[in-house]
């Protein structure tokens, strides 16, 4: 490896005993058998800029008791080091593939999903049963993988599965406050195949969404999605400015024709404690749709079936209050 690439492999086991991280998460653990299954799973990742977090990363999947058959990473027009850590890790891990976009500057939804897209060419020719996305600034539990194929092995109903994100809040890693079974974050999953292949990958989608755009083409087609609690996602990149990424959001919620009741009570959830100024930013980005009547992403299909659920899960709560 070059020599200007610092390596240390010993990341993924400083990092759970960095201040607050050990004993944060449930602890569980996969039986040695796992390591033999026969179902293999293939990695994508996009990368803009990660020189801070990207080695961590690397090393947390090289030390997965069940590694990818192939991990293709592609810098997304990075100006820092990105692109010389990838590379230096290519030389050493056959496993990996190295690829680049390069675009105009600035962080995109849209530039992510291309250089996604990229990245699966360079799975071209490649047998496996799995497919997925890790981002480039989280860390995992060793066998993180090895556990999501055996439930994968284990329910043929299952087309998405990943666990729960953590992140730091005053010098520990906790649960993010809005983590749920029903929800995959798109930072750490795996896809069936053939269910990737069904819903024609990750969509290209102005405002982000992805992974919520997947779960829920995943369930028109059949397909099951779960997050499971004790598989730990350790998210090491601060986030955006609130007003950016809850306006942002409440624009994607627009766009993908969510059930305006059940918008307003998702967001009056998130305008509680600290968070108060999140919920409102949201619906103000949300009801923007509505003002300057932007046309929606996704099909009249997609959003009968989104509202259906969305609807479902708000009579359940409300009976649940009145019950």
């Amino acid at each position: 490896m070059e020599s200007n690439v610092q390596t240390d492999t010993s990341a993924v086991a400083q990092s759970q005993k960095d201040e607050g991280v050990r004993g944060s998460a449930p602890a569980y653990y996969v039986p040695e058998t796992l390591r033999g299954s026969d179902t293999r799973y293939v990695l994508i990742s996009a990368a803009h800029n990660e020189e801070a977090t990207i080695e961590r990363t690397i090393e947390s999947v090289l030390s997965q008791t069940k590694p990818p058959e192939r991990w293709a990473i592609v810098s997304d027009s990075s100006d820092d080091r990105t692109d010389q850590i990838i590379q230096a890790y290519e030389t050493d891990y056959p496993c990996i593939k190295y690829g680049r976009v390069t675009r105009a500057p600035g962080r995109s939804f849209a530039s992510k999903i291309i250089a996604l897209r990229i990245a699966c060419r360079l799975l071209e020719n490649m047998s496996f049963d799995l497919i997925g996305n890790i981002d480039a600034d989280v860390t995992l539990q060793n066998t993180y993988f090895a556990t999501l194929v055996e439930r994968f092995d284990s329910d043929p109903t299952l087309g998405i599965a990943g666990g729960w994100i953590y992140e730091q809040y005053k010098g520990r890693y906790i649960s993010r406050r809005f983590n749920s079974t029903e929800s995959v974050p798109h930072a750490a999953q795996l896809v069936r195949r053939t269910c990737y292949e069904a819903i024609g990958g990750y969509a290209l989608l102005r405002y982000g969404g992805e992974d919520w755009h997947a779960l829920v083409s995943a369930q028109m087609n059949g397909w099951r999605a779960e997050a499971f609690q004790e598989l730990i996602i350790y998210h090491h990149r601060p986030n955006r400015t609130l007003f950016r990424s809850g306006f942002q959001a409440g624009r994607m919620d627009y766009s993908f024709g969510s059930y305006p009741a059940f918008e307003i009570v998702k967001c009056l959830r998130r305008s509680s404690g600290p968070l108060l100024a999140e919920g409102l930013i949201r619906m103000c980005g949300f009801l923007l749709g509505y003002l300057v009547g932007e046309e929606r992403q996704v099909t009249g299909e997609f959003i009968e079936f989104l509202r259906r659920d969305q609807k479902q899960r708000l009579m359940a709560s409300l009976k649940g209050l009145i019950y």
